[in-house]
């Protein structure tokens, strides 16, 4: 057969996709570090999270859940299969599959755009995605001196070998390595960072106030109207997020001092406007329309867009703010609305991680800076965020996502939501969730 005659290949067809359903979420109230959960580990919070879905939505059968996806930032080398060991010690059924993911702040929601991505593929019906952190049973490594000299004892070949290598420890070497919230490349923390950025984009002391008032107050008042009865399950004795602090007010936090950019005059960042160290976990329940429809469940909202950026803060415009490490979002969020056809006013809630009340003011700035239309503050998480919650970094993005979800459904019509997750590295995470 000539070329001429062979026959034509098929067109490549693109594999049908199906849309995403948000069936819920569950999470435990975030606690301070060191308190009410500093013996709890991330597998134990991470599983209580997961049996409140399977007690919620009856998921103890085979083949229930397709898929956990779930990871930790913070993790102990017994974590190294953070995900599986969760299933195995969870309600859920001991052949669901699992695996670990991790991109700093945003790994909560990232675990859940890969589990999104599989159903609407097809490959899988339903899944549940989040994760967990604790900074009160963060790892303490081996001093790197004294792990040298123990590897060196266990590759000796002799006694006299093994003796030789193990003289040369010294007191110093008993000293552990302790977890530093910095970046590896600059050495400096998330908080200096972010005080860079809050001066190259003039974030103002008492807008930081006022945002973090306001997220206090706003979360306060979704407790109280029963907004997280479904949401949020007790744990340890704990009933709600602990750093929440109902009496806030600009004027109560205009009293505190800076923390973060005391290298430079005014500083205006404080413990009031910034995120504490957190511990805690957070998952939602993702399914495919036709799986949700079988089970008499309607979904909260689906998932309808997301988009991952990065930015240069070693080498790139970073005292000009452009380039800051949680300025990430700034490229996001523009580069995501343009492909799903989508601007600012199409929006009808926004939610911001807060992880510094400077970060989201600068984030809304770059936003109009890049021609977006500005944010309706009023739209602005709108049940409170990371400044009154807390945040367990790989648990942010689950509790966003739920949390938006349900905001979404209790609107009874159609609307739209924006997910901006800022995350270590320069890195960060965005989603839009719909309803139709």
């Amino acid at each position: 057969m000539t070329p001429v005659e062979q026959p034509l290949a098929q067109p490549f067809a693109p594999p049908r996709t199906r849309r995403v359903a948000i069936i819920g979420g569950a999470r435990i109230p975030f606690a301070r570090s060191d308190g009410p959960y500093a013996t709890a580990s991330n597998q134990e919070m991470l599983t209580a999270t997961v049996d409140a879905l399977v007690d919620r939505y009856g998921l103890e059968e085979p083949g229930a859940v397709g898929e956990f996806v779930a990871g930790a930032v913070l993790k102990h080398a017994r974590d190294f299969n953070l995900a599986r060991e969760t299933v195995l010690g969870s309600r859920l059924d001991a052949r669901t599959p699992a695996y670990d993911i991790q991109q700093a702040c945003g790994t909560g929601l990232q675990a859940v755009i890969a589990a999104a991505n599989k159903i609407t593929l097809g490959q899988t019906e339903s899944a549940i995605a989040g994760g967990a952190d604790t900074a009160s049973d963060a790892p303490l490594g081996v001093n790197d001196a004294l792990r040298r000299i123990l590897l060196e004892t266990r590759r000796a070949k002799s006694a006299g070998a093994r003796l030789r290598a193990l003289s040369r420890i010294r007191p110093s070497h008993l000293v552990p390595d302790i977890p530093r919230n910095a970046e590896p490349r600059t050495g400096l923390s998330m908080g200096e960072h972010a005080a860079v950025t809050a001066r190259a984009w003039g974030v103002a002391r008492e807008a930081q106030d006022e945002l973090a008032a306001t997220s206090h107050q706003r979360l306060a008042a979704a407790y109280e109207r029963g907004f997280f009865q479904d949401l949020v399950v007790p744990f340890r004795e704990l009933a709600r997020d602990q750093n929440l602090r109902p009496g806030s007010t600009v004027e109560k936090l205009a009293s505190l001092k800076p923390v973060f950019g005391l290298d430079a005059p005014d500083p205006t960042m404080t413990a009031g406007n910034s995120t504490p160290l957190t511990d805690g976990a957070a998952t939602v329940l993702l399914a495919s329309e036709e799986w949700a429809r079988a089970r008499g469940l309607e979904p909260l909202a689906y998932l309808t867009a997301y988009e991952t950026a990065a930015v240069d803060f070693v080498a790139g415009d970073v005292v000009g703010g452009e380039d800051g490490l949680l300025m990430a979002p700034a490229y996001a969020v523009p580069r995501m609305l343009e492909r799903a056809g989508l601007t600012m006013a199409d929006f009808d809630l926004v939610e911001v991680h807060e992880a510094f009340a400077s970060q989201v003011l600068a984030t809304l700035a770059a936003w109009e800076k890049r021609g977006l239309a500005p944010v309706d503050r009023s739209r602005l998480n709108v049940a409170g965020s990371s400044l009154a919650t807390g945040h367990p970094f790989a648990a942010t993005g689950a509790r966003i996502v739920a949390t938006l979800a349900k905001l979404l459904a209790e609107r009874g019509g159609p609307g739209r939501g924006l997910i901006s997750v800022c995350a270590a590295g320069g890195q960060g995470v965005t989603a839009v969730l719909e309803r139709t």
